[in-house]
This record gives C-alpha cells, structure tokens and sequence, in this order.
C-alpha cells in the first residue's frame, strides 16, 4: 500500500501539491468560527449535582442576583474610606448602570469590607453566555468605562469576577500562543540545521506544517460545531506544538530514510518512492498509537477534555496524511538539492558515541536495565505527593492580570469564599409549597458544619416550592479545603433536609468537587483503554504477545517518573498548592503515546538487526548504534517544542509544558534508548514469541530494495517498520 502511495504522489507531484492548496484553500474560507469557553460549568455532563442546582436555580430564580464582574474599590492611599469615597462609590455604580452595556442586566452597589478600605460594585450579565466571548467584550468596555467614571477621586478602582478573568485568559492565551509559536518555529529551524546544515530542509517542515495547520483547524471548528463539543483557548496552544512538533518528527523519518536510499545509489525519485514505501508503515504506526489514545478522551466526562481528544486526533491525522503525500511529493520535486549546500548526506557517518553506547547495552544488559528502571522508579515516587487545583481560569493566565489581583485583594478584604459563594436550594417532592418554620433549624445545621463561615436563607421562589440557602466558606472556591468542606456541606444538605424536600448544592466550589469525581471517572475509564488499544497496535504490528507487555509496563514508568518530577518540581519546589487538575490525563496520553513511537522505532530496529541473524544481545546494541541517531534528534526537537509552551507565563501551560517535554526526554533517551533494548537483549527470542519476527530470513534476490533504480547495499534488507530509523546525523 505505502509503495502504490510513494509512486502515485512522486510519479504526479504537482498534482498532489495543487490537490493540498485546494484542500486548504476551500476549508479555511468554509470552517466555521471556533469561540472560546471558559466557563467550568459547561465542562460537566447534566447528571452532576453542581449543574442539576444550576438548572434548579434557572427555573426557580431566574432573576436571582449573579455576578459576573465584581469592581473593587481602594483609596489610593490605602486608608480606610471616607463618607465622600463612598458617595463617589455610588455615583460610579448609577452611572455605570445607566450605560446599558451589552449584556449587562443590573449593577448594584456591594457591601464595604469589614476593615472599611474596600467597596464593591456588583454587575450581573445574562447567565445564558457565561464563559462565552461576548461577556469578555462586555468585561472590556465596563473596565474601561469604571476606571473612567473613577478619575478625579481618591479611589482606584479594578475590574474582577468570572467575566473579567475571562477576558484576562484571553488576552493572555493570545500572548501564548505568539511566544509558543515564535518559540516552536525557531527551536526546528535551528535544530534542523545543526542536523542537516541545509536550510532549504530546515524552512521546508515549517512551510508544509503550516498549510496543514491551517487545515487542521478548520476540520476541528467543523468537528466541534458538528458534534457541539466545547472548546477552550488552551487548545489552539496545544496544537501548535502538536502539529509542529510530532511534523517534524514525521518529516526527519521520511528524510532520513530519503537520505539513506540516495547514499544505497537509488535514482532520486525512485529514492523516494522507497523511503516512503519502507517508512511508510512506521509513521502510520506510530500515528495510529498517538491518535487512538487521543480519541480515548471521548470516553472523558469533562466537556474540555472530549473536545482536546478529537482535536488532536485530527490534527495527527491530517500530519500524518501530509506525512505521506505532501513533503513527498515537494521533496520529489526539489530532488537531492534540498541537501543543498552540505554534500555529506553523501556519505555514511560513523555514529561513533551511540556505537558506544550500544556496546555497553550489549556487554550489560542487566546492569543498563537496572540503572534505568531504577531512575525511572526513583522518579515516580514523587507520585505520591500529587494534589490536584482545580481553578482553570488563574491558572490560565499569571496572577498579575487585574481580575486574579482582584480575587487575591478579596480574598484578605472579606471572607474568602465570598467571592463565589456556594447556594443550598431545598426544593419540595409533591409540588406543595415549603414550611417556612424549618428554615431556621436547616439553617443552623449548614451554618454549624466546618470550613462554613456564615448561611442564610436568602431567599424563596414564587410558588413557594424552592428556597434559597446562601453559604459562605472560609476559603477560597478552587482549594482543597473549599472543595472538602463543600463535600461536608452536601452531606449535611441532604441528611438534614426536611421530609417531603430534597437538596440540591451549587456555587464553584460544589463544580469544583464535580470536576474531581469526573476526572477521578477519567482516571478508571480513560486510561485503561487507552492502553489496551496501544498494546493491541503493538502486538499487530510486532506480531508479538510478549513484546507489548513490557513496552507498555516501561511507558507506564515513564509517566510515573513524569509525574513525580513534575510534582516535586511545582509543588515541592516553588510551593504551588497542587498541579491543574487535567495535567495527569494530558500528561498519560502524550507520554504514552509518544513514548510508544520512540519503543516503537527501537525494539523495530532491534528486530531488523536480528533477522539479520545477529543474536538478541549483538542486535540491541546495533539498534541502539544506528537508530540512536534517530530517536535523539526527534526526541530533542518534540521535547523543545512542548517546552515552549512554558513561555505562556501561566501555570497550566507552564506545568504541561514542562511534564510533557520531560516525559518525551524520559521516553527517547531512558526508555527506549536503555530500558527497552536492554530488557529485549534480556529476555531474548521469547519476546517475539508466538510471531518469531527476529529469526534470521533469507535476504530477497539481490538485497535491500528489489524496485527498478535501487542498488543492493549489505545490511539494507530492512523490515518496513523499522526503516526509519537508520536516518543518523550529519
């Protein structure tokens, strides 16, 4: 198959090429837009109790007081405020109301700080677009229009409360996204040329990743409009390094094995033609591993996380496709001139330290195992200090924006739950209307339960059937403590709640606790499949019932030893409270994934040398030899481009860049580089067992390709699978 495509996509170049501009070209100007949702609430599925008493709320009260931007006012002195400041406070409040904003419904005036150096200004927006693009809009003109109002007094005044922050991650995902990308495009442009020293070869990727970008995202606004699948601003970041990244790895296979066939005497295109029919295989494969465990978070319950899946699945996909027809068929064009000016791509290197290195995998194999398998568990341990945060919107973006300002000053101003208190509805069963006289008693009960610092019923529906609870926490909605005592607060609900009522807890911090228990279901659903669908490409493709276990059990290490050194680094080191809560999910599936690819190209290339009648030991240092080179430079460039991501200056994007750049080095350079081979060497014939892929086969009339234009070369009558990973550095 992936000869019949070599041919097709070199024999008609042009064709193709025009074939990819046309594609592009149509999608981009049909793709739907693609708005950002930062509202955590949307990520959760109807049968959680955070949005059941969301909807309650909605029908019970739909004119109930929410606000969605909170002004914070302060004397520039910071003294405590005057009877003119608080006169100046109410002014502003009117005024601001009289502007009819767009989405704006009501602005009323908030209750001073107990210390009286605060005020407040409360704005409620239609709860219908929460988290949507346009209350980041309203956001923008109401803190404009506030601070206006406020010159000329004694008051500095900023703008907070869920809009506001939305509207602070998006700027700040913009600001991302040019540092990633700048970051991304210079570390393959300078890498590429350190390898090939060709700069037609290093601008090349760019230029092809960038039409494929764009076509990627226009298949995901159509998937995501399609299937009503939720998007985030974090997305568009992980994709850039997504497609640039795992492209360029796609890209250093084909060439490598290019380069290898014109250095056999191959005809140039027929020298292509080859390299895609032996690599061909090996991409599809490694493509195939990355895109089913991106698919496995369908299975997630958080709306983020079903829409990340699909979305990168698709942009692999489309990488993969460009993989094998687009940079082909522009290479073909170009011929051996895209090594221009470096002339020694005509030349074999000597490959001198990873020949070392694999001699001492093939004189110790025990001893490199150890040595590896013990770092990787040392690392892991860490693992059991992990703590997950749950607050999406300040970890996207650095606490120095205005509305994460706001919420720390709040936090020391009032209580620290008030900003986002939590609401206990106590609805009736049969429809009557409720019995007022058990309100005081129910009131107490949630008032007495630990972590609450004030409970009040605020408040009761029209038809008497839904009364309205108020409860303050002492702490902040996203901490752990918040996020314990709302589980107190929900026991304490539902036990007490009178006969013939039932209840239900809302606020941020019952979503919160929602969003744990769905990741928790993540964690029992999400990585076990993922992992079965891995094994099951492994063992196709190997032809093995053994190999797969222990590439799996090896990749599983990986993790842990990313996750550890992740934990130690953020929570340990610099003191954060716990790791974004998706961290671990994202983390799995690149580490797997990815680190499956590098498994993949080595024990592949060890199987090579075997069937060349080399014995297990002698194999996995040759592997190691000429495939090292390989491995190294696709490690490096992936592992740098995922890091760039820590250029964001938030912390989500910080912690995942780092744990998953850390991940691939851990995955190219321990696990398959030492780990895998060594324990291969170890275990023997056995590892291919029941296939018997590594025995030694008679080499095909004449050696290496067979095909019109190539030229027999000893050693070059390679398995299809591994042959990408004989490409070595200049």
């Amino acid at each position: 198959m992936f000869r019949s495509i070599g041919n097709a996509v070199v024999r008609h170049p042009v064709w193709t090429i025009v074939a990819w501009l046309i594609a592009a070209v149509a999608i981009v100007a049909t793709a739907p837009s693609l708005p950002s949702n930062s509202d955590e609430s949307s990520f959760l599925p109807k049968s959680y109790e955070s949005i059941k008493a969301a909807d309650l709320q909605q029908k019970a009260f739909p004119s109930a007081f929410t606000p969605s931007a909170i002004a914070l006012y302060q004397r520039t002195d910071g003294n405590r405020m005057t009877a003119a400041d608080k006169q100046d406070i109410a002014r502003i409040t009117t005024e601001l109301g009289k502007k009819h904003i767009d989405q704006v419904q009501k602005v009323v005036p908030g209750p001073p700080s107990k210390d009286g150096r605060y005020g407040l200004t409360l704005v409620q927006m239609d709860s219908k677009n929460a988290g949507q693009p346009k209350q980041a809009d309203a956001a923008k003109v109401l803190r404009d229009d506030i601070k206006q109002l406020a010159k000329g007094t004694h008051l500095e005044v900023k703008l907070g409360g869920s809009a506001a922050q939305a509207l602070d991650q998006q700027d700040s995902s913009k600001r991302g996204q040019a540092l990633i990308g700048i970051g991304t495009f210079a570390i393959i442009l300078v890498t590429l040329l350190i390898i090939f020293r060709a700069p037609i070869l290093a601008v090349l990727p760019l230029i092809l990743i960038g039409l494929v970008s764009a076509i990627a995202n226009g298949l995901i606004s159509y998937a995501t409009k399609l299937f009503d699948l939720q998007a985030n601003s974090s997305i568009s970041s992980i994709l850039i390094v997504v497609l640039f990244g795992v492209g360029t790895d796609y890209f250093l296979f084909l060439m490598f094995r290019y380069r290898e066939r014109l250095r056999a005497g191959d005809e140039p295109k027929q020298a292509m033609i080859n390299a895609v029919d032996r690599v061909g295989e090996a991409i599809a494969s490694a493509a195939g591993a990355v895109i089913i465990a991106f698919l496995a978070l369908v299975l997630s319950t958080l709306g983020f996380l079903k829409q990340m899946g699909p979305a990168l699945a698709i942009a692999v996909g489309a990488t993969l496709i460009a993989g094998l027809t687009l940079i082909p068929a522009v290479v073909s064009l170009i011929g051996p001139k895209v090594f221009w000016p470096s002339k020694s791509w005509q030349r074999e290197p000597d490959n001198a330290r990873f020949a070392a290195l694999g001699r001492g995998v093939r004189r110790r194999p025990a001893l490199t195992a150890v040595v590896s398998g013990l770092v990787l568990v040392v690392l892991s341990l860490g693992m059991l200090g992990y703590k997950a945060t749950f607050d999406l919107a300040s970890g996207s973006m650095p606490k120095t924006k205005e509305s994460m300002v706001v919420q720390d000053e709040m936090q020391k101003a009032y209580s620290a739950g008030a900003a986002a208190p939590t609401d206990v509805y106590l609805s009736s069963t049969d429809g009557k209307p409720l019995d007022k006289a058990a309100f005081d008693a129910y009131q107490k009960k949630l008032a007495a339960v630990d972590g609450v610092a004030d409970a009040r019923m605020t408040q009761v529906a029209k038809d008497g059937t839904t009364a309205d609870f108020t409860v303050t926490l002492k702490y902040e909605a996203s901490t752990d403590k918040a996020i314990e005592a709302v589980g107190e607060v929900r026991d304490v609900a539902h036990s007490s709640a009178p006969e013939g009522t039932e209840a239900l807890v809302g606020g941020m911090s019952s979503i919160y606790k929602d969003i744990n228990a769905a990741v928790n279901h993540d964690y029992r659903t999400v990585f076990p499949v993922a992992a079965v669908l891995i094994m099951i490409i492994l063992g196709l493709l190997l032809r093995s019932v053994v190999a797969p276990w222990y590439l799996m059990a090896s990749v599983g290490l990986g993790f842990g030893a990313t996750l550890g050194a992740t934990v130690w680094i953020f929570q340990n080191g610099q003191g954060h409270s716990g790791l974004m809560f998706m961290l671990p999910v994202i983390m799995y599936l690149f580490v797997v994934a990815i680190g499956t690819d590098y498994n993949i190209l080595m024990i592949a290339r060890l199987r090579e040398e075997a069937r060349e009648g080399r014995e297990p030991r002698e194999a996995a240092g040759l592997a190691l030899r000429h495939a090292g080179p390989t491995v190294a430079a696709a490690g490096f460039i992936l592992a740098a481009t995922f890091a760039t991501m820590m250029l964001a200056g938030n912390s989500l994007l910080t912690e995942m860049g780092f744990a998953v750049s850390f991940g691939i080095v851990v995955a190219a350079f321990v696990m398959a580089m030492f780990f895998t081979p060594s324990l291969t060497a170890l275990i023997g014939h056995a590892a291919w067992w029941p296939g018997h892929g590594d025995r030694a086969r008679e080499p095909a009339l004449g050696g290496g390709d067979t095909t019109p234009g190539s030229q027999a070369v000893p050693g070059q009558d390679r398995d299809a699978v591994a042959s990408e990973t004989s490409g070595h550095r200049e």
